[in-house]
């Protein structure tokens, strides 16, 4: 299996658009995780609704995968209106984004996936649209250049980032509504993977099912890409049913070992261990080392691996825990300082 196979990443795929609209949950009611923010929003739509006001604008940040553009579309249902939907690096133009917000209803969820990497004109062009519903286009060049003023309908903008550190202080500040999604439990991943097979008519076991659970990083997509490839499996080896057994053979086949690690997560804490001496090492080596993007491993690898205890940031650089070395079958090395160096 190529080292680098997409099986695992936490970022969407495009098999899973198709699959994200069939199980995506509708309410947050279906919603299963996040219970706090859950309960926040609540009474945050219940007030809107009260004063028949939209809903204020809202900011989510998580790795990918744990629900963020769920949780838009989730509002725009109970809030009883349309959404729009775009991305940050799609908005190059100021014309880009007058076109949407121009086209937009009353109490519209405009939501913008990956919104720290709006171009900077278009971020500060909306600035007045969060505040005043007012968009300010310029129009001509030089000393005769004017500013014409388009009133914009009142909506609700939702925003969703990877990188909540790279958003700038005058559009953060903007939002009223600020969520941060963490990793699920495993027990919670089990009743995502569980809803997920049911609507699939996938037969399954519990302990079937617990057992993709425990290996998914935390994350609700990984779960139901993996409860795909474990049904591939059930039905080629097996009578169509997931067991414990299938799907251990299954999830063994993938490379997904039992603390949820892949290929690629291990060979980075093997990079670590065995080239750097389990570090401290800086980002830029140790993406050179494993032939891989900065941002993949600080957006998509990193925040489990420090969350599951086997990475630790420093202000030296990267270091590898001992539990790491432990996973990996390797005595960690002895340090300067040591008392019994």
């Amino acid at each position: 299996m190529d080292d680098n196979a997409p099986t695992l990443t936490r970022g969407g795929l495009p098999e899973d658009e198709v699959f994200d609209k069939t199980l995506r949950p509708r309410s947050l009611d279906e919603f299963i995780g996040q219970q706090k923010l859950k309960d926040n929003l609540k009474v945050f739509i219940e007030a809107a609704r009260k004063r028949k006001e939209p809903l204020d604008h809202a900011l989510f940040y998580s790795p990918p995968g744990l629900g963020k553009t769920t949780l838009a579309s989730i509002l725009a249902r109970e809030m009883g209106v349309n959404l729009r939907t775009t991305a940050g690096p799609v908005l190059e133009r100021v014309g880009d984004l007058a076109a949407i917000l121009t086209d937009l209803e009353e109490g519209d969820v405009f939501f913008i996936d990956e919104i720290h990497r709006m171009n900077a004109l278009v971020e500060e062009s909306l600035y007045p649209v969060m505040e005043d519903f007012a968009l300010y286009i310029s129009t001509g060049k030089g000393p005769g250049a004017t500013a014409m003023k388009l009133a914009i309908k009142r909506f609700t903008l939702v925003g969703a980032t990877t990188r909540a550190g790279l958003l700038t202080s005058p559009l953060r500040d903007r939002f009223g509504i600020v969520g941060n999604l963490g990793f699920y439990e495993t027990n919670e991943l089990d009743q995502i993977v569980k809803r997920s097979a049911k609507i699939l008519e996938i037969d399954s076991e519990p302990e079937g099912t617990m057992e993709i659970a425990r290996r998914s990083r935390g994350t609700p997509r990984i779960a139901n890409r993996l409860l795909r490839r474990v049904r591939d499996f059930a039905q080629v080896q097996g009578d169509g049913v997931i067991t414990k057994a299938l799907a251990k053979k299954a999830l063994d086949a993938l490379e997904v070992d039992p603390e949820g690690l892949d290929a690629m997560d291990r060979r980075l804490l093997l990079t670590l261990t065995e080239k750097f001496n389990g570090g401290p090492v800086g980002i830029d080596s140790l993406a050179v080392a494993v032939s891989e993007e900065i941002d993949t491993l600080v957006d998509v690898y990193e925040p489990f691996l420090i969350q599951a205890g086997f990475l630790n940031r420093t202000s030296r650089g990267r270091v590898a825990t001992p539990k790491a070395f432990a996973h990996l079958g390797l005595k960690p090395p002895k340090k300067e300082g040591d008392l019994f160096s």
